[in-house]
């Protein structure tokens, strides 16, 4: 192999290598705040479950957005912001700064609870 398909080689290895580290979710080990069991409470009382299927939330079988299952492993939320826990709360409390055409309204929950739910939303892992 010449030096520069070595090259070559490695620049897209390395690429790749980033491109994957970059599209890689935070859990919620990495999660800054936010509790896990008063997220529950908190789309249970916030009606979530009235547009998205949410496991492990009693008639949580909404069809308007799409299911929540699995969050933590998708690369995007609402298919434009990094998935991170910073951008899900940031998405959980004004969905229409982010988004202005999105049919998500804006829930009006606070810091804290927009916290608690995106706990909860990645513990769901394998649900």
């Amino acid at each position: 192999m010449s030096n520069s398909a070595t090259t070559t080689l490695f620049v897209s290895v390395m690429l790749a290598g980033m491109l994957l580290a970059g599209c890689k979710p935070e859990t919620v080990s990495q999660a800054p705040s936010g509790n896990a069991e008063r997220g529950m409470q908190a789309i249970r009382l916030s009606g979530c479950g009235s547009c998205h299927e949410i496991p492990g939330i009693d008639s949580a079988d909404g069809r308007v957005g799409p299911p929540l299952t699995n969050l933590a492993r998708r690369a995007y939320l609402a298919g434009i912001l990094p998935n991170n826990f910073t951008n899900l709360v940031r998405w959980l409390q004004h969905p229409r700064d982010v988004a202005p055409e999105t049919v998500m309204p804006d829930s009006g929950l606070d810091r804290a609870a927009a916290e608690d739910i995106a706990a909860y939303l990645y513990t769901m892992e394998g649900r």
